[in-house]
């Protein structure tokens, strides 16, 4: 069996979103060892089309990387709150945009190796925008392009999230009928 015993856990840091542990762990051929894990309360994140069929995307900046990136709209799970009501909060804080129709495509771990942060990616077309959604420190530049021209912004380099790459991907398998 692909398994490893958890033989303790420490936490090192509990912070605002994340938590970061500590396991001593006993390998399958019997080693002890350490795994550092973030622990992460999932994600949801949407590829939402306009009655044009085009792809809305956001620009934000990220500390982390310190740039400004591409990505379809995504949020943080609050704590009991599912998938779908999550990511009809976080479009609407973000752009103003309501969901009109909603269907999942999958769940993905980004990075399987370090965190259990799962995320939950969505196909919506879009309803009404209302500005009054938008939460001032949630809010990107948004704009539309067609799916076509977002996977060659993949191509280029000039969208290098993960999350959007899936969810563009993922869209244009399900647009094309593929399950």
């Amino acid at each position: 069996m692909l398994q490893e015993e958890t033989l303790s856990s420490e936490i090192l840091y509990d912070g605002l979103i994340i938590r970061v542990r500590m396991d001593t762990v006993k390998t399958r051929s019997g080693r002890t060892t350490k795994r550092e894990i973030v622990e992460h309360p999932g994600a949801a994140a949407v590829v939402a089309l306009n009655d044009r069929n085009e792809v809305l995307l956001v620009r934000q900046y990220r500390k982390a990387t310190e740039q400004t990136t591409i990505e379809i709209p995504a949020g943080k799970l609050d704590p009991g709150e599912s998938p779908e009501i999550c990511i009809r909060r976080e479009l609407g804080e973000e752009t103003g945009y309501a969901v009109s129709t909603l269907d999942k495509l999958a769940y993905f771990y980004l990075t399987p190796g370090i965190s259990d942060e799962k995320t939950h990616l969505f196909l919506a077309t879009l309803g009404e925008r209302n500005p009054s959604l938008q939460i001032p420190d949630e809010i990107g530049d948004h704009f539309f392009v067609p799916l076509a021209e977002a996977l060659e912004m993949v191509d280029e380099g000039q969208i290098p999230d993960a999350k959007t790459i899936a969810g563009l991907l993922m869209a244009q398998r399900r647009l094309r009928g593929r399950p």
